[in-house]
């Protein structure tokens, strides 16, 4: 919990770290010519710097000349030479104290690059997650999160004292591979250790540690406005996390899967002895545990072509592959879009975190009574309905706006919390690190091109909130082409998907 409470501060840190504050061209230049010497704030703006058509001075432009004119309310300056900033900008500093942007001047012709800094570490994400699934389903789940804990305080802290724009977004691509172990494998983790009963409770229940982490970050972010800090305070719980570290047992699954029965029936027996069971236990020996859990294959080495082997896997993958993509992308669709709907940045983002426990809470009895494929089908159809509403809501009505998108976040936060269980259900033991790597691959796929889809607006104002409506809608009706795994035991190898009948009724308790 304490690790996974630092992701989602870290995932949206751009909104707050990356935010560009009102600016305008820098007119100190004309002060020390004696240009300006008698002329309040107003008017020198008014002289220097054009007007936009909401009247506000222009962010990106000066006039090449001052336009005294307007001193005397003759505003026909239309034709008059205008030039970049030439000395740099000025930027208000009453809501943040530092940016990225005012740090670099990430503004005007160059505010691509701020952009970029999110993508960036999305990309970083999107290549951890396979290569941490990789590691974890080879050398264990337990070493692999330690190196996770670690690289991700270390490159949080290299981003944190970074000189320069392009040594920050390397550390910021690092720092992203470093998290997406942390995400993936604390989950699988948790869930391989527990029963079929409790494996709903367990599965969707840790999602809320990433809804408390979604609160903290927006307080931190309140309070801390530096950038540089807010990073080292976002990064803090993970200090915790090394030394809770210690702690945490390997999965027996992931042992008696790759035939490490010795150490699988230790950590069961800790187990035991910490849920006074032992008697359970006294004539289970590692022997047994092997013959019970088949694995014969114990000396191969898993990877990911294994996902795209057999027919069964093979489509199980595709269509999970295209589920991740299609719910990560509208999600962060919603996330990283949140401006624009009449609140301020961070009563927005508390407004959307805070929406996200009603609705965990809420998906864990829909899974649990319903079943984890019509609620993963019903979270996404409904997201795609929210989306759809709001392209009919004008832009004014921003109260009717702002509460569809905050139930399209909730339900699409919904649809996330039931994925990962419904995936670590779907996948074998063997592979199962592999294949949560691979969809959360495929997922920052998504969440990569997520931003970048606002860009259609230049071609058409409703395109993206179109494009984010079919994504949502299309993954949703995909569900149905995946089985459901309510109350069924976790398959440990391939052949229990190849051929389930022969597998469906074992399990270790």
């Amino acid at each position: 919990m304490l690790s996974r409470i630092t992701l989602p501060p870290h995932l949206l840190l751009n909104n707050f770290m990356g935010a560009v504050p009102s600016h305008h061209c820098d007119t100190s230049a004309l002060d020390d010519q004696g240009l300006f010497w008698n002329l309040t704030r107003e008017q020198k703006l008014a002289v220097a710097l054009p007007a936009e058509p909401d009247g506000s001075p222009s962010s990106c432009r000066m006039f090449a000349k001052p336009q005294y004119q307007h001193l005397y309310g003759q505003n026909s300056s239309e034709d008059a030479a205008t030039v970049p900033c030439p000395s740099g900008w000025v930027y208000d500093n009453s809501t943040f104290r530092s940016t990225i942007a005012t740090e670099w001047d990430l503004v005007c012709s160059q505010k691509w690059m701020n952009q970029a800094t999110a993508t960036i570490f999305f990309i970083g994400v999107m290549l951890g997650a396979p290569l941490s699934g990789f590691l974890s389903d080879r050398y264990g789940r337990r070493p692999l999160l330690l190196v996770s804990y670690l690289g991700s305080i270390l490159f949080s802290l290299l981003s944190a004292f970074s000189t320069s724009y392009i040594m920050f977004v390397i550390m910021r691509f690092f720092t992203g591979v470093a998290l997406a172990g942390i995400a993936i494998i604390s989950f699988v983790l948790n869930v391989e250790w527990v029963s079929i009963e409790h494996r709903t409770f367990s599965g969707i229940i840790i999602c809320l540690d990433v809804t408390i982490g979604n609160c903290i970050g927006v307080g931190i972010a309140y309070c801390v406005n530096e950038w540089r800090m807010l990073i080292l305070a976002v990064t803090s719980p993970l200090v915790l996390s090394v030394i809770a570290w210690r702690w945490l047992p390997e999965s027996a699954r992931w042992l008696l899967a790759n035939g490490k029965a010795a150490a699988a029936h230790h950590y069961i027996m800790k187990c035991a002895e910490v849920n006074s069971r032992t008697k359970c236990l006294e004539n289970v020996t590692p022997d047994t545990l092997l013959e019970y859990a088949e694995t014969e294959c114990k000396d191969k080495t898993y990877t990911f072509v294994d996902l795209f082997k057999t027919p069964n896997i093979r489509k199980l993958s595709i269509c999970i592959g295209l589920i991740w993509f299609g719910v990560q992308f509208t999600y962060f669709g919603i996330c990283l879009n949140i401006a624009g709907f009449g609140l301020s940045l961070y009563l927005t983002q508390l407004t959307f975190a805070c929406i996200e426990f009603p609705s965990k809470i809420c998906v864990y009895f829909f899974v649990e009574k319903v079943g984890r494929r019509p609620s993963e089908m019903g979270a996404l159809l409904l997201t795609g309905l929210c989306l759809l509403i709001n392209l009919f809501i004008a832009k004014e009505k921003w109260i009717f706006r702002t509460v569809m998108a905050v139930l399209g976040k909730a339900l699409s936060e919904a649809s996330c919390a039931n994925l990962y269980l419904y995936t670590t259900e779907l996948y074998p033991t063997v592979v199962r690190q592999n294949g949560l790597g691979y969809s959360s691959f495929v997922a920052w796929v998504g969440v990569s091109m997520s931003p970048l889809v606002m860009l259609l607006e230049d071609v058409w104002q409703l395109l993206p909130h179109i494009v984010y409506c079919a994504v949502a809608v299309g993954s949703g009706l995909l569900i149905l082409l995946l089985p459901e795994t309510l109350n069924t035991r976790l398959p440990e190898l391939i052949e229990d998907i190849e051929k389930p009948k022969e597998h469906s009724t074992k399990e270790i308790h």
